[in-house]
């Protein structure tokens, strides 16, 4: 599964570099270092994303470690497109910014949410699964769920750690979301009650995967991994 790993990899680095950008977040700071159009430019940084999106694509058409079925290479390509498209990680980048300074009740913000990093995290396990065919459809759903709360889960923590990080640990500015007037989870129901569902998320999360008993534990770690990574 490298090959969808480093595919989703892909597509997680181009949207942080056009996520930095001026017209965007506008983020002079990203894992400690400079954006890449505070180091370069910003054409050099749409350039870069534009480059790294369809490199994505062309690597789950043409790795030969990949099942070799036509049928589970268009899956994959389509799974992707889906998750990193409208429907899914640009749609959400796109309601974000079409929401700021607007009041959002915490349905309209998860589902916003969950179109945004949630979406290609929830790609990046089911295209696993994808690959999988003699997987049964009850625990394909069931890695579904998994994905779909541990992505809402991480989006509430990125807001969280907006509010109560430092730069000197997440290596970008805090506060950035307040500044924007995004509606988020803290400041829609506040930070204990974001903190509370970031918890309910986790533990639905590790129940989905019940099913799946000990072989579950890479996709246990992965859980803990995304819940206490700061970004």
């Amino acid at each position: 599964m490298e090959a969808v790993a480093c595919a989703i990899e892909l597509i997680h680095v181009y949207s942080l570099v056009h996520d930095d950008l001026p017209a965007m977040d506008d983020d002079d700071l990203r894992r400690g270092r400079p954006t890449c159009h505070k180091a370069y430019d910003e054409a050099t940084a749409i350039l870069v994303g534009d480059a790294l999106q369809p490199l994505a694509f062309q690597l789950l058409a043409r790795d030969s470690s990949l099942p070799q079925a036509p049928a589970v290479r268009l899956r994959l390509i389509d799974m992707l497109s889906e998750a990193s498209g409208t429907f899914g990680m640009a749609g959400g980048q796109a309601i974000d910014l079409e929401v700021q300074g607007r009041e959002l009740d915490v349905a309209a913000v998860e589902d916003m949410h969950a179109r945004k990093t949630g979406a290609i995290i929830s790609a990046s396990v089911l295209m696993a699964a994808a690959c999988a065919p003699d997987l049964a459809p009850a625990r394909y759903e069931a890695l579904a769920q998994f994905a779909a709360a541990i992505g809402l889960a991480f989006q509430i923590q990125d807001d969280l750690l907006d509010v109560l990080g430092d730069v000197s640990t997440l290596g970008k500015a805090t506060g950035a979301d307040r500044e924007h007037a995004k509606p988020t989870h803290p400041s829609v129901i506040g930070i204990e009650a974001s903190q509370e569902r970031v918890h309910l998320l986790h533990q639905q999360a590790l129940d989905a995967l019940a099913p799946f008993g000990e072989r579950a534990a890479p996709l246990r770690s992965l859980a803990h991994w995304l819940l206490s990574r700061n970004y």
